[in-house]
């Protein structure tokens, strides 16, 4: 299970909401073009956080952050993206998030973060004993922030999934 994400313009999400089966080919399409993570972050329009997405949920909604990063804010479509439905953020959602997460560095989001609690809470991918667990989740974190700094600059908008 992945935590995906697809840069859309305002027009992209307007087409979205209105026609989500468009939504999905395109999504498609510009996965199997654009490749993921190939880029920098500032540059891509997709990104994954692979397995990572729920310790990051955690880790955001720990440090309260005001805007559903991992999952979304609102659903567009019914249909299974994978795990559930596709959600989206709007351009103020996502200047929103990125002002959020360019405050956040990752050390002092898991400070005071153990691998009991991540157990305990029942994170994906539940294998929070091993040493470099957090270490692994930075990795997928630190591109968040370039990524929906480079989207709120230019007015864009978010589309979110689990597959």
């Amino acid at each position: 299970m992945n935590g995906e994400y697809l840069r859309v313009s305002p027009a992209e999400l307007a087409r979205a909401v209105e026609d989500p089966d468009w939504a999905l080919e395109y999504v498609q399409e510009v996965m199997e073009t654009d490749g993921t993570n190939d880029v920098a972050p500032s540059d891509a329009r997709q990104l994954t956080t692979h397995k990572a997405w729920h310790a990051i949920a955690f880790l955001l909604e720990r440090a309260a952050v005001p805007v559903d990063i991992v999952h979304g804010e609102q659903t567009f479509t019914s249909e299974d993206w994978g795990y559930g439905p596709a959600k989206y953020l709007d351009p103020d959602q996502v200047k929103l998030a990125a002002e959020a997460l360019a405050q956040l560095p990752f050390d002092g989001l898991i400070r005071d973060v153990d691998s009991g609690q991540l157990t305990a809470a029942q994170v994906y991918p539940l294998h929070w004993d091993e040493a470099d667990a957090l270490e692994w989740v930075r990795g997928w974190f630190d591109p968040l922030a370039p990524f929906f700094g480079a989207a709120a600059q230019v007015g864009g908008a978010m589309l979110l999934w689990l597959d």
